[in-house]
């Protein structure tokens, strides 16, 4: 690769722009979820009815700091736990239909945002920043977003505890 540096300020300015856009996505759900807790609520719309270690790892903390947040969201009515059928002793959490709506929601407005963005380049640009991307995306290691109207909302965060 050429000028690492160049490349690394590129990306940095470039991941301002993206924090400004999840910041004003989540604007709209301000005082219901944290940060964290809407990245708890991401993980359950991405993996599903999942076990209190397999969240607090996909989160990367403590299970005793996954289950306080877990306890506030199933307090609000945005998660809510059930016994596991595989195995009684295991309770599983899930998202329930309000905690789907908010993921939904934000992950519009996120997505909205990004697309008049993008709309403003010019098309070649577009391209060649797509491959960056992609690039960029599959040398860390993070799985691709769905196309528009997908069921899951893989926004981020599932596998990286430094997020």
């Amino acid at each position: 690769m050429g000028d690492v540096d160049a490349v690394t300020r590129a990306v940095l300015t470039a991941s301002r722009v993206l924090v400004g856009v999840s910041a004003r996505s989540l604007s709209a759900v301000e005082g219901k979820v944290t940060l964290p807790q809407f990245r708890l609520l991401v993980v359950l719309s991405v993996h599903g009815a999942t076990n209190l270690s397999t969240v607090a790892e996909l989160l990367g903390v403590n299970p005793s700091t996954a289950m306080r947040m877990i306890d506030r969201l199933n307090a609000v009515g945005f998660v809510d736990r059930r016994a596991n059928p595989d195995n009684r002793r295991e309770t599983l959490i899930q998202l329930t239909a309000d905690g789907h709506r908010i993921v939904d929601e934000v992950t519009t407005r996120r997505r909205e945002e990004i697309a008049a963005i993008v709309g403003r380049m010019d098309p070649a640009q577009g391209t060649a920043l797509v491959e960056a991307l992609t690039a960029f995306t599959e040398a860390a290691g993070e799985p691709a977003v769905p196309p528009a109207g997908h069921d899951a909302y893989p926004l981020g965060w599932a596998n990286d505890p430094a997020q």
